[in-house]
């Protein structure tokens, strides 16, 4: 067997000595032979792929545990993890650039001049749907208010009703300038409460919450569950919320496929909601928007039925809020209505008094 000392290995294979004697002690990558009187490792040319495997893990910033388990898999096992591993990095990373661009957009927010102020035009409404016995959605939306709670559990109608009627102070409270996110997640600690009051003696109830606070000329989002926000601009729909599901940290992790998510038998199982007993961490953010944006929010009962290409198409075709949410609900009804369906579209528009 042809054995290169340490350093030649290193240098064959791009890890320093340094590492490669710290990946001995961790198990990692154990030297061929080690002297007995010396102590100086010698490697085996056989080994340098493994080595080169693990000095391009390092360099993908994967952790010397997920590495050590790469190592150990079969090439089409291990070329799944290493897919997994950067599904995680890309979701965490996008994570990070949304706080990067709130950081930058409230550090810059004061120094702004000649602020477009901003009004919604708007529209609720939630159908019980054609196949459950009762409705568990709440849709509200007013004048700086949007949301949809879609309830679970014994007491599910209540629950969400208790969480959007916790949240309806904010359309008189005056909106505090560069702290309103606060306000919004203190709003919410509100809410969970209040779900956990209706729910009490039925530990499975709860509810999922996502809502739009209009503040001149931004939208504060708040959002946990499956319940999504979604913006209509110049003609492209965009999903602006992030389901807190099973099945979506399967996707997010590569492990699954957006098409096979949809006949998941998982698919609505909730990894956050307010009031479940389980996290109640809510998604909080700033959103730009503009005049002539279109939003919509909605429950499962929609998205869970209706494909987003239809969503864009039914909500771009509709003159007016009101059109467009019977546009929707009817759609899903037309599916076979398997849920309670619950939209609230809203149009921005610049206020009348900004002139």
């Amino acid at each position: 067997m042809e054995m290169l000392t340490i350093g030649a290995f290193a240098k064959a294979s791009r890890l320093s000595p340094k590492a490669l004697r710290l990946y001995d002690e961790l198990a990692l990558l154990r030297p061929a032979r080690v002297d007995p009187h010396t102590g100086y490792r010698y490697y085996a040319v056989g080994q340098l792929e493994q080595a080169r495997l693990v000095a391009w893990l390092r360099r993908l910033g994967m952790p010397l545990a997920g590495i050590r388990e790469v190592c150990a898999l079969a090439p089409a096992e291990a070329a799944r993890e290493i897919r997994a591993h950067w599904a995680r990095v890309e979701a965490e990373t996008a994570v990070r650039r949304d706080l990067a661009a709130f950081l930058v957009d409230h550090l810059t927010a004061a120094s702004r001049k000649d602020t477009i102020m901003l009004e919604l035009r708007y529209s609720a409404h939630s159908d019980i749907g054609r196949v459950r016995p009762a409705n568990q959605d709440t849709a509200y939306a007013g004048a700086r208010l949007l949301a949809v709670a879609d309830g679970c559990g014994p007491a599910g109608a209540r629950a969400s009703s208790a969480a959007v009627e916790a949240l309806k102070f904010l359309e008189s409270t005056e909106l505090p300038a560069g702290s309103v996110l606060n306000l919004l997640e203190d709003a919410v600690d509100g809410a969970r409460r209040a779900v956990e009051d209706v729910a009490a003696g039925a530990p499975e109830a709860g509810t999922t919450l996502t809502a739009l606070l209009l503040t001149g000329s931004r939208l504060a989002l708040v959002h946990i569950g499956d319940t999504r926000a979604y913006l209509l601009r110049d003609g492209g729909l965009f999903r602006i919320t992030h389901d807190h599901t099973v099945v979506q940290s399967m996707i997010d992790e590569g492990r699954l496929t957006p098409e096979e998510a949809t006949a998941h038998p998982q698919r609505a199982l909730l990894l956050k909601a307010l009031g479940t007993g389980g996290s109640a961490d809510p998604d909080l953010k700033l959103h730009d928007a503009l005049p002539g944006d279109r939003y919509l929010l909605c429950s499962d009962g929609l998205t869970g039925v209706v494909p987003d290409g239809r969503i864009a198409h039914l909500l771009a075709a509709a003159p007016a809020p009101d059109t467009a949410v019977r546009a929707l609900i009817t759609e899903a009804n037309a599916t076979g209505g398997p849920d309670n369906v619950s939209c609230v579209v809203a149009d921005v528009a610049e206020a009348e008094t900004a002139a």
